[in-house]
């Protein structure tokens, strides 16, 4: 039976029995429904999610709107799907349910005799809602068995229906990136979506043509109803077909995932060659700015990857860009393959 006598301060110190018997709710799961209350308690523990592998949990950098927890649903193994806790998390406002956010801060002490008892303390950080905009985003993390599978990290902010504003530490922020594991390949040929059809979000067909400026270019840029998916739907064949191709030479293809320190998403690599030590990044056009993109993204990744030395870099294209843009990949030290009728030619395969 709960008795609600416990007043939930930010930086209130106190422990999950202590909320399970004012608000209820489970000792164990991350995710906890309180049956006693119109709540849903979030229990994160980032030092959890090191011994696995990733660590996405806890305050990024504050942006435009305002601050922001990172915090990774629940599942141990699989694919996590919006099932048990995460489906309560993800419709708490729906369900007319507060969100409120619990951090483990050390041990129980036993007052008397100062030894470390079951359990941790649990930190207050607040009232929180899941971001309208962006209420999540999908990553590479590994289970508990050790296999690469997607997880939820839900965007929390602050409730600004709360009494008192959340109150976070140093502590509290998202550690340095170490997340530079090289993780199994994906390849995706359509973007991401919810399974669950209330979730999906859609601002209605827009088609528009814009005059370019006078540049003197026969160029025009247009704004087709799903030209952009288009565009990632080749870009994702190409990846599967090159991916397939290096496979069968025999050499082993995975991909880069990449945490940075305080930000909020994570860089995904498209191809890494582990036989050659070689980062592709692939584009489903030879336009220039696709080009000049995929050189600012290898440069970028290059940063990040303990691999670095001696990393080659390559662009992936679906054909031949023309002689400028191969004099510019080749004066950056960019090998370039694309794909033929053949199968595919360039580096390293020429």
């Amino acid at each position: 039976m709960v008795n609600h006598d416990l007043e939930l301060v930010p930086g209130l110190m106190t422990t999950r029995a202590e909320v399970g018997a004012a608000f209820g709710g489970g000792l164990f799961g991350g995710i906890e429904p309180a049956p006693g209350s119109d709540m849903v308690l979030v229990y994160s523990d980032p030092k959890v999610g090191e011994l696995h592998g990733y660590t996405f949990d806890g305050q990024a950098e504050d942006d435009d709107r305002g601050p922001l927890y990172l915090y990774t649903g629940e599942g141990k193994a699989g694919d996590q799907e919006f099932t048990g806790g995460n489906k309560a998390l993800r419709h708490h406002a729906t369900d007319g349910r507060t969100l409120q956010l619990f951090v483990a801060d050390g041990n129980v002490i036993d007052p008397i005799t100062g030894k470390k008892k079951k359990g941790k303390r649990q930190r207050y950080i607040g009232q929180m809602i899941l971001d309208p905009e962006q209420p999540y985003d999908r990553r590479r993390a590994p289970g508990t068995d050790g296999v690469e599978r997607s997880v939820i990290v839900f965007h929390l902010r602050p409730d600004p229906q709360a009494t008192f504003p959340p109150k976070f530490t140093p502590a509290d922020a998202i550690p340095p990136a170490t997340a530079h594991a090289v993780v199994d390949l994906e390849v995706e040929t359509e973007p991401e979506t919810d399974t669950e059809a209330e979730d999906a979000v859609s601002t209605g067909p827009s088609s528009s043509q814009v005059e370019t400026e006078e540049h003197s270019t026969d160029e025009t840029v247009a704004n087709i109803p799903g030209g952009q998916r288009t565009v990632q739907r080749r870009e994702g064949q190409l990846t599967k077909a090159y991916k397939a191709h290096l496979v069968a030479a025999g050499h082993t293809v995975k991909r880069y995932q990449i945490s940075i320190e305080g930000v909020a998403s994570t860089l995904k690599t498209d191809l890494y060659d582990v036989t050659d030590n070689v980062l592709y990044e692939a584009k489903g056009t030879v336009r220039r700015d696709d080009v000049r993109m995929a050189i600012g993204q290898l440069f970028d990744y290059r940063r990040h990857i303990d691999a670095a030395e001696g990393l080659r870099l390559a662009v992936l294209l679906p054909g031949d860009p023309g002689k400028d843009l191969r004099a510019l990949l080749d004066t950056l030290g960019i090998a370039l393959v694309i794909r033929t009728s053949e199968g595919f030619g360039g580096f390293p395969l020429a």
